[in-house]
């Protein structure tokens, strides 16, 4: 697959080799000081995601309908299409359905697991009670499919139709015109050491002007986080929050499996002040796939999602499901937006546009985002063909058209019926308000309200988590192989891994600046206040806080360690 784009690699890579140069190895890089490649593209994709591939596509549709030739790029960090996404997603086909009209006909396609029933439990510790289930959360006419699959899906069609798509190909940093515009991207750097200095096999990033620039890296990407600080996209919009949703597939006992069923969870082993819920995914080819989502507002510094999955698996339910012939295959995770109407920004910004999860357009009442990312990647490829239809300009690319478009179509009225479900969790009503509000919502207004809950104190998720003392430690279970396992039996299901030697790319920082003190300071914050939080909040154990009596950067005996070498998907 993508054999277009593998040729065109080599030369990039080729071309890369001949910018690099004995005399800077060794020797700390200054991004300054190194010639880089720069090639111009019409339009420039950062991720090989749903969205990404959505646009990649359209456009070349929209060039084979105007007769006028577009180059399209799309820059995925992964080492193949679809290789940083775990299966098991259910996807509403009404964006493929516009998109590619004849999908069900084409040889290879993914969707061969239609969802045959859709059902909602609420847990306790030893019991499974089956509760109303919200019409927003019917999967009629919906698929399962491995989304990684689907994914490398739309890949192999996007390079077919002549896109170059460039797995292994980071969209590292932001090229700027000199009127302060976005005018490309720049590629990763290749063969940096932890402490920044190049190795001999270093090759400087490339840089990729575009006319106009997509991005689509998914939830809390540097890129777009970049840009919203930059251009102040969220100045008319609420603070988007999240959640994070950790996965596992199995292959289950021939009995255990029910091809098509979908099922939903509330309650245990969460307690009734955090928000998330479960699910169980039972795919084709005697696959399930079953996960948990928390909100990130949790108010407990002591709970770790990581061990709430481990612990919802030994609930009767579920390891009725996993029992006799079962094996665990995969892990992973990944942050979710969880904000809705209310959180998406300005979608715009001189030079390109924010598509998919960059932006935020799951809709969390379905628990389902990929079918608005694709549509939002079809309309901002239109307003790109628009745009690039009109010719020389002397200005940087005007995309507004995108958002005015998007405002009128069906994500806007997907988001809006649901507006209210989520913030309804913040009201003075608690979370008990919140079930009872999203309840009567959901079931009988539909969204059709004069009122919209914002969050109006401007609150993000850290500040609802509060102190350790508080709190007493939560007395999680130990693992019980094989049905819960330790993290780092885990992490060796992920598929990914990392050098050790290379730079960390999670810094501590605080308006751009990175210095010991204010290390020092998270260190004694996370340490003192909260009893290291993010040690348990990462499900992947990035984040350690160790006992270092002689650490400068550190603190009271403790110091922060970030492993980055490790890493995982969703």
């Amino acid at each position: 697959m993508l054999t277009r784009a593998a040729r065109h690699i080599s030369t990039l890579n080729y071309n890369r080799f001949l910018h690099s140069s004995a005399h800077f190895r060794s020797q700390l890089f200054d991004p300054s000081s190194v010639e880089r490649v720069s090639e111009h593209v019409d339009v420039c994709i950062v991720g090989a995601g749903p969205a990404g591939l959505s646009a990649a596509i359209r456009l070349k549709q929209l060039e084979q309908k105007t007769g006028k030739e577009f180059r399209v790029i799309v820059l995925e960090k992964g080492p193949e299409v679809g290789s940083h996404i775990l299966s098991g997603a259910v996807i509403e086909p009404r964006a493929l359905d516009e998109l590619l009209p004849d999908w069900s006909l084409r040889d290879n396609h993914p969707l061969t697991q239609s969802a045959t029933s859709s059902r909602m439990r609420f847990l306790t510790k030893s019991f499974s009670i089956p509760m109303p289930h919200p019409p927003q959360m019917s999967n009629q006419g919906n698929y399962i499919v491995s989304l990684s699959r689907f994914t490398a899906w739309l890949g192999s069609i996007a390079e077919e139709m002549g896109v170059e798509v460039y797995p292994g190909f980071a969209g590292a940093g932001l090229v700027y015109a000199d009127d302060g515009s976005v005018a490309g991207v720049r590629t990763n750097e290749v063969g940096l050491d932890k402490q920044g200095s190049m190795k001999e096999s270093f090759e400087p990033g490339m840089e990729f002007r575009a006319k106009v620039t997509l991005i689509a890296e998914g939830a809390h990407g540097s890129i777009a986080k970049e840009l919203i600080q930059k251009f102040d996209l969220r100045r008319n919009s609420d603070p988007q929050t999240y959640g994070i949703g950790l996965k596992e597939v199995w292959r289950v006992d021939p009995s255990q499996y029910r091809p098509g069923e979908v099922i939903h969870t509330m309650g245990w082993p969460l307690d009734f002040k955090t928000y998330g819920g479960g699910w169980i995914y039972h795919m084709a080819d005697g696959l399930v796939s079953l996960g948990l989502v928390i909100g990130l507002d949790y108010a407990n510094p002591y709970l770790s999602p990581y061990k709430e999955l481990q612990r919802m698996k030994h609930h009767p339910y579920f390891a009725q499901l996993l029992s006799g012939n079962s094996t665990r295959l995969a892990y992973g995770g990944r942050s979710l937006n969880e904000g809705g109407l209310q959180s998406v920004p300005q979608l715009y910004f001189p030079g390109g546009a924010l598509v998919g999860c960059s932006a935020g357009f799951v809709n969390i009442a379905k628990i389902k985002g990929t079918h608005n990312a694709m549509k939002s990647g079809m309309l901002a490829a239109e307003a790109a063909a628009d745009v690039l239809s009109q010719g020389s300009s002397n200005g940087p690319a005007d995309m507004s058209h995108y958002e005015t478009a998007l405002k009128n179509s069906w994500i806007w009225s997907d988001l809006s019926e649901v507006r209210n479900l989520r913030e309804s969790f913040h009201t003075p009503l608690g979370i008990w308000g919140g079930i009872i509000y999203s309840g009567i919502d959901s079931l009988f207004l539909r969204g059709r309200t004069p009122w919209t809950f914002h969050n109006r104190k401007k609150l993000t998720d850290a500040q609802h988590t509060q102190p350790a003392y508080r709190f007493s430690p939560i007395n999680y279970p130990p693992p019980q192989p094989p049905l819960s396992t330790d993290l780092l039996t885990s992490l060796t299901l992920t598929g990914t891994n990392h050098a050790e030697d290379q730079p960390v790319h999670l810094r501590v920082r605080k308006n751009d600046v990175e210095d010991i003190n204010l290390r020092k300071l998270h260190v004694q914050r996370n340490v003192s206040e909260y009893a290291g939080l993010l040690q348990r909040a990462c499900p992947a154990g990035v984040y350690e806080y160790i006992e270092d009596e002689m650490a400068t950067d550190g603190w009271n005996g403790h110091k922060l360690v970030i492993n980055s070498q490790v890493h995982f998907i969703l």
